[in-house]
C-alpha cells in the first residue's frame, strides 16, 4: 500500500511544474519551427561534459552552433539565464500512440490476432493526435520506441518523435522486429500448472520459435536464389532480421530465460537487443560477456519474486551497468510515459548514478538503436531535440520551461493543463449561499 501511495504522490508532483509552466508559456498553441537562439544557459551535453554560460543556435531542425558568443540577428532569442539545456529524453520501450485509453478496447491497437505477425508495423498504427503524446513531451520526453506486443513475433517496433501530423513525419529512423522469448517459468503468481506442464509448454514454445526461424532462413535462401515465392509477409519481414537489415528486439525477463536467449542468439549473427530484462541483475556478467545491449524497465516496479529485496527493480539497471552492460531505460507504458524522468531518478538513486541515468535516457538508447549521429546529446549537427529546465529534470521540483523537437518549439500545454486552468478560475464562478 505504501508503494502505491508513493508512486501516486510522485505522479501528482510530476504535474506541478508542468502546470506552472502552462501559465508562463501560453503565447502559442501549436508547435512552430524557426531559428531560435537559446542564450546564456548551462548546457549538459550528455557526451562532452557541462558547458557554463553557453548559447545554442537551432535552425533547419538541427543544432547549428554551440558557444559562448553566438549572434544571429534573424533568430528568435530565448533568454535561458539560470536555466539548463539537456538532450531530449528517449524512452526505449512504450506503447505510446498505439493506445488512447487502455480500458477502452476500441482505442487499443498494439496487438494483432495471431502468434506470428512480425510484418505488422507499429508506425502505421501510431495516432499522431493522441492526447497522451502532448502529456508526455512537456515532461521532457521527446522520442520513444513504440512496440507492439501479444504473440511470439507480435510486430515491428518504430522510433517516433513526439511531434507531427502523420506517422511518417514522426518517424525517428529506427525499426526492430519484436520477439517475446518463450518463458520456461510460471506466468505469474496465479499460474497453477504443474512443473511437468510448465516444462512441456516451454519446450513446445521453443520448438515453435525454432521452426519459424528455420522457415524464415529457408525463405531468405530461396529469395536469394531467385525462386518465385508466394506472398508471405511474415517470412519476408523475419528474413530481414536474418539478413541483418533489421535488429531483433527480444522481450525476456526471468534469469533462466535470459540465459536461454543468450544461447539462442549466439550463433545467429544477427543484431539483438534485449528488452525488459527484469532479472538481469542475477545474470549481469553473462549479459555483459554476450555484448548484447539492454533496454530495461519499468524501474518503478515490484520485484519479480516475493523473496527479492524491495529495491530489486530499482537497482537492476545499476547492477547491469556496473557489470559492463550497455543499459537504456523504458517505462513500458502507454498512458504514463511522462514518468520516464522519475524511473531514471529511481535508477540513479539505487546504484546507476545521475550521470549514467541521464545517459540511459539519452545517448545510450541512441547508440543502441544506431542513431547516435542524430540523437542523444547536445552537439552541433544533431537534431534539435532539446529541453530547457530550471534544474535536474529527474527532480520533481524542476520545471521544464521549453521543449524542442526537430527544431519545432513545442507549446507547453496539454489536456491535463487545460483542464486544470479551466477550473482554476471558473467563469461564471460559484456563489456562496
Amino acid at each position: 500500500m505504501k508503494r502505491i501511495l508513493k508512486t501516486f504522490c510522485a505522479a501528482l508532483l510530476a504535474l506541478l511544474p508542468i502546470v506552472a509552466m502552462a501559465q508562463i508559456d501560453g503565447e502559442f498553441v501549436k508547435p512552430r519551427t524557426g531559428k531560435f537562439l537559446l542564450k546564456n544557459a548551462t548546457v549538459v551535453t550528455g557526451t562532452k561534459g557541462t558547458l557554463s554560460n553557453t548559447s545554442v543556435l537551432l535552425e533547419n531542425g538541427k543544432i547549428s552552433q554551440i558557444g559562448a558568443n553566438i549572434t544571429a540577428a534573424d533568430a528568435e532569442v530565448i533568454d535561458c539565464t539560470g536555466m539548463f539545456i539537456y538532450p531530449g529524453m528517449i524512452d526505449g520501450g512504450t506503447r505510446l500512440g498505439l493506445v488512447e485509453v487502455s480500458s477502452v478496447p476500441e482505442t487499443v491497437d498494439y496487438a494483432e490476432i495471431g502468434n506470428v505477425t512480425p510484418n505488422m508495423q507499429a508506425l502505421t498504427t501510431v495516432n499522431p493526435n493522441s492526447e497522451a503524446i502532448g502529456v508526455t513531451r512537456v515532461s521532457g520526453v521527446t522520442t520513444v520506441l513504440t512496440v507492439p506486443t501479444g504473440g511470439l513475433f507480435p510486430g515491428t517496433a518504430a522510433l517516433i518523435n513526439l511531434n507531427g501530423y502523420t506517422p511518417d513525419q514522426m518517424y525517428g529512423g529506427f525499426k526492430a522486429v519484436a520477439m517475446s522469448f518463450p518463458s520456461s517459468g510460471r506466468r505469474g503468481r496465479f499460474d497453477r500448472r504443474s512443473e511437468e506442464d510448465i516444462k512441456k509448454d516451454a519446450e513446445k514454445a521453443m520448438k515453435e520459435a525454432n521452426d519459424i526461424w528455420d522457415n524464415a532462413k529457408s525463405y531468405l535462401e530461396l529469395k536469394k536464389s531467385g525462386a518465385e515465392l508466394s506472398y508471405y509477409p511474415e517470412m519476408e519481414q523475419l528474413s530481414k532480421v536474418i539478413a541483418g537489415e533489421l535488429p531483433l528486439l527480444i522481450e525476456v525477463n526471468a534469469a533462466s530465460d535470459i540465459q536461454n536467449a543468450i544461447k539462442w542468439v549466439q550463433d545467429k549473427k544477427i543484431k539483438v537487443i534485449f528488452s525488459g530484462v527484469a532479472e538481469g541483475w542475477r545474470v549481469a556478467e553473462e549479459i555483459a560477456k554476450s555484448g548484447i545491449p539492454v533496454v530495461t524497465g519499468p524501474v518503478q516496479e515490484l520485484p519479480t519474486r516475493q523473496s527479492d529485496r524491495y529495491d530489486a527493480a530499482y537497482s537492476n539497471a545499476g547492477k547491469m551497468a556496473k557489470a559492463g552492460v550497455k543499459v537504456a531505460l523504458r517505462t513500458d507504458e502507454e498512458e504514463n510515459v511522462r514518468n520516464l524522468p522519475f524511473h531514471a531518478a529511481f535508477a540513479a538513486a539505487y546504484g546507476l548514478g545521475k550521470e549514467e541515468a541521464l545517459k540511459a535516457v539519452t545517448i545510450n538508447p541512441a547508440e543502441i538503436f544506431g542513431i547516435a549521429d542524430q540523437y542523444g546529446s547536445v552537439e552541433t549537427g544533431k537534431r534539435a531535440n532539446l529541453i530547457v529546465s530550471t534544474g535536474d529534470p529527474f527532480e520533481t521540483r524542476s520545471q521544464i520551461i521549453h521543449v524542442f523537437i526537430d527544431g519545432y518549439r513545442i507549446p507547453m500545454s496539454n489536456r491535463h493543463i487545460r483542464l486544470y486552468q479551466e477550473f482554476l478560475e471558473r467563469s461564471p464562478g460559484l456563489k456562496a449561499n
